[in-house]
């Protein structure tokens, strides 16, 4: 009930003020008795995902916990696994405010912070402070102010130092909010980035003797042509995993509503179509060859099973997150584990 309240009232402040507050709260809260506020009992339905073990199907999207400020309140949620970031070499600021917008009548929000984070040095801090065992990815991006033909050697840079502490590490090459960071996803920008990093992470792997999985993050917004030959380059340069997908540039599903026409990603439910599209896409082209954490519109276990039915293996959830919280994580591990027991 208190839970509740609560965040009714944080979806009545303004958005990114929410946010702030919910994170420090979590933070400050986390591994002490006013954990049980939010903390759950989630059935276990272990599954096996880029050779890790996940005690449930359900992690938390990327964005959220740039810094990985409330990484042990998250596992008291019954979150199978929580990726945070998107963090840069250096820190940032981000875009100018206001920069963040609900759309309640369509559970969707529209965001345009621009990887604003404390940089991977103090995310490093926080992943060595943290006391939980969840598994934890990180997901690592440019600087904006890093011409495109550098970017490789930021994300090197972040890969670099985030190897020892990471379960697996997402390259985001998807954001809309960073000028020309799309641009990665294509032709020989995409070959060179993902060779490089495959690389490193042979290099590293034999010098720590531990193999940290790379998955990249893809757009909802891609072509049947231009998701073909991402497929093509991760099976050739042997990634780990894809995520699928980033938020959207589309606008049709909320036009004309408050907030629409403001520049940035949309996410929320009006993503679940077409980001289960790109999921069931991707899973023709990869087969088993390659795992799929879907990601986009989940605000129900049945729009989770969606995902999985398209072919992902494992799924995210974010704006479902803001707009039905906790309750979400175990709504959807409730339907799966219904499913799976054949109920």
């Amino acid at each position: 009930m208190l839970l509740n309240l609560a965040q009714k009232l944080m979806l009545n402040i303004d958005p990114e003020s929410a946010h702030n507050i919910t994170l420090g709260s979590l933070s400050r809260s986390a591994n002490t008795p006013l954990q049980r506020l939010y903390q759950q009992h989630i059935p276990n339905l272990p599954v096996s995902v880029m050779g890790l073990n996940f005690p449930n199907p359900v992690g938390l999207a990327a964005g959220l916990d740039k810094d990985g400020m409330a990484i042990d309140a998250f596992y008291a949620m019954g979150f199978g696994h929580i990726e945070v970031g998107t963090v840069t070499p250096r820190p940032q600021a981000g875009n100018p405010k206001p920069r963040l917008f609900r759309i309640p009548s369509k559970h969707a929000i529209i965001n345009r912070m621009g990887f604003n984070n404390r940089g991977v040095d103090h995310l490093v801090m926080r992943l060595i402070r943290k006391q939980s065992p969840i598994v934890v990815g990180v997901n690592i991006g440019k600087n904006r102010d890093t011409p495109l033909e550098n970017g490789t050697l930021d994300y090197v840079h972040c890969m670099q130092k985030v190897y020892a502490h990471a379960d697996y590490i997402t390259v985001n090459i998807s954001s809309p909010n960073t000028p020309g960071l799309r641009s990665l996803q294509y032709g020989d920008l995409l070959d060179h980035l993902l060779l490089t990093l495959k690389e490193h992470q042979h290099q590293l792997a034999q010098k720590t003797g531990r193999y940290v999985p790379l998955a990249l993050k893809i757009a909802p917004d891609l072509k049947d042509a231009e998701l073909e030959k991402i497929a093509r380059a991760l099976l050739q340069h042997k990634f780990d995993a894809v995520i699928a997908t980033n938020t959207t540039l589309a606008r049709e599903p909320v036009a004309g509503l408050k907030h629409a026409d403001q520049a940035g990603g949309l996410s929320g439910a009006p993503l679940l179509k077409s980001a289960t599209d790109i999921v069931s896409a991707l899973h023709q082209h990869l087969g088993e060859e390659i795992p799929i954490i879907g990601v986009g519109g989940i605000l129900s276990g049945e729009d989770a099973l969606k995902k999985m039915t398209a072919g992902a293996k494992l799924i995210q959830i974010y704006s479902g997150f803001i707009y039905r919280g906790p309750q979400l994580v175990k709504d959807i591990n409730t339907v799966i584990s219904g499913v799976s027991s054949g109920v």
